[in-house]
């Protein structure tokens, strides 16, 4: 899978660790940077990550801060983007079936190591369900076309 990958300073470190085990998977990973702890302002991150994946460059994006509240509300501001805040398998799984996100958001603080990469293999391996959901996310992307 074709996977971009973004954090600022705060998510730094959960970031590398994610995307080493998803080259390990075998994933081809789009790295946005940051590259390091050093302090960066995440719009800077998820705005061209996000405009990649709207771009169908990559099949979902990843982006990490310290509560990832930020990210997402960058990300969804782009037309094509659907972000979802997750840190739980549960609403990462959801997020992918019923509304087909394509950019998942953590926070560095607010999960685990361990949680977040449970969650962001939910998040991965769900796929949208269509049916009954494409009316909703029909008027969710019409939001993105001028009036």
């Amino acid at each position: 899978m074709r996977i971009a990958i973004g954090s600022d300073h705060a998510g730094f470190a959960l970031k590398e660790i994610l995307r080493e085990e998803l080259e390990a998977s075998g994933d081809e990973i789009a790295d946005y940077g940051t590259d390091s702890e050093q302090s960066c302002d995440y719009p800077d991150i998820a705005i061209p990550l996000a405009q990649a994946v709207a771009r169908g460059e990559h099949e979902i994006g990843v982006l990490i801060c310290s509560n990832g509240v930020g990210p997402s509300i960058v990300a969804n501001k782009v037309a094509g983007v659907r972000a979802a805040l997750c840190h739980d398998t549960f609403s990462a799984r959801r997020a992918r079936k019923h509304t087909d996100a394509n950019v998942l958001c953590m926070g560095a603080w607010a999960i685990g190591r361990g949680v977040a990469a449970e969650v962001l293999s939910a998040f991965r391996d769900a796929s949208f369900e269509g049916g009954r959901h494409e009316a909703r996310v029909a008027k969710i992307n019409a939001l993105d076309r001028p009036d």
